[in-house]
């Protein structure tokens, strides 16, 4: 362990942002350790599998909500990532061809392995109903992916403009969008405009950070302070959900697609994201806390899109066996939490092969080219 820590450490450019490395680590431990907690199944009449959530039933539960939805950060850190590498590129299409590779790269696997797990569900006289609520949790993180991946292509031109105003913008078609929607005056499908305009903010943001903006602390002190202000207020005040990420059989979801309310606590996070960005480089310093940081930045894409994969297999897996405490059980009991707990080993173990997996694939590709 010592050896490869200092392989990593020798291998790390003097001039790389640890601090930055940390904030996408976090944020995609968030994503995965949120979706591991709340993202539950139930047995039903005619033994069909339905998709529950505890925040449901032990809504003592939402703060972790606000903890463990970090996709803001993760846009924010993409935007800051992409604008500063493409400042050092040869050339767009190049960069372009590149990038997109790296973030569609597990994606192949990923439908080719769905549509054999799929298949064979439905082979074995697996209800539709329960192949959907299998299959969704799983695929759901391509949603996030296509987004992430037409605002990377979009970064040269958000270089051009002006990334306060197209923040603005954004905040302001979320608002309008909103209201719309919340005031039924407008098309169901208009609410998904949010879906891009919701995560452009924080992209856009990040864009404006890695060309000079957003450099002061007051700067990010009234990102977070407005942001959490506006999130309390539309909470307290227009009826949005406390919970920042979907709750089974609630009428509105902060998330599907980004409400004003998601949009205005990604911007908190943004701020808070700069304040701790220093202290977290320093932390960076620490070589056994950098070489995790480091190894779970050189597989982010794959852990964001198949961290679901890993827990619905191991719900695949214990179907046989009838109501399994903390993951086939109604989470209604506070003791719930804990039983879900004690599986996230488990659920990490087939995740930890499938980024081993992409890795020496990754290796293969790179001699064979």
């Amino acid at each position: 362990m010592a050896s490869v820590t200092a392989r990593i450490g020798s291998a790390t450019p003097a001039d790389r942002d640890r601090g930055v490395d940390a904030l996408r680590a976090l944020a995609i431990l968030g994503v995965v350790a949120g979706h591991w907690l709340v993202t539950t199944w139930v047995h039903g009449p005619g033994g069909k599998v339905y998709i529950s959530s505890p925040l449901a039933y032990l809504p003592a539960l939402t703060p972790l909500s606000w903890v463990f939805q970090t996709l803001a950060v993760f846009f924010f850190v993409g935007g800051y990532a992409a604008a500063r590498s493409l400042r050092s590129a040869t050339g767009y299409p190049a960069w372009v061809r590149a990038r997109t590779g790296r973030l569609l790269r597990p994606v192949g696997p990923l439908a080719l392995v769905w549509t054999g797990i799929a298949a064979g569900m439905a082979l074995h006289g697996m209800p539709y109903g329960t192949i959907r609520a299998l299959a969704l949790p799983a695929v759901g993180p391509l949603w996030f992916l296509a987004v992430f991946a037409a605002l990377s292509a979009a970064t040269p031109l958000l270089l051009r403009v002006r990334p306060g105003a197209v923040a603005v913008s954004a905040f302001a078609v979320v608002l309008v969008v909103d209201a719309l929607r919340f005031g039924e005056a407008g098309p169901d499908w208009l609410k998904w405009v949010n879906l891009v305009a919701g995560w452009l903010l924080p992209y856009v943001l990040g864009v404006g950070w890695a060309g000079g903006a957003l450099a002061s602390r007051r700067a990010a002190v009234a990102l977070l302070a407005g942001g959490a202000a506006g999130t309390a207020v539309l909470v307290a005040g227009f009826g949005y959900p406390a919970s920042m990420v979907g709750v089974t059989g609630a009428e509105i979801s902060n998330l599907g697609p980004p409400t004003l309310a998601a949009v205005c606590f990604g911007v908190a996070q943004v701020g808070l994201a700069l304040l701790v960005r220093e202290p977290l480089a320093r932390l960076m310093r620490r070589p056994r806390l950098w070489a995790a940081v480091a190894v779970a930045n050189l597989g982010a894409m794959t852990l964001f899109l198949w961290h679901q994969t890993a827990l619905t297999a191991t719900v695949l897996a214990a179907l046989r066996f009838g109501d399994v405490p903390g993951l086939l059980t109604p989470p209604t009991d506070p003791v719930w939490p804990l039983y879900r707990l004690a599986w996230l080993p488990v659920f990490a173990a087939p995740l930890g092969a499938v980024w081993l997996l992409q890795r020496a694939r990754r290796r293969f590709d790179d001699r064979v080219s």
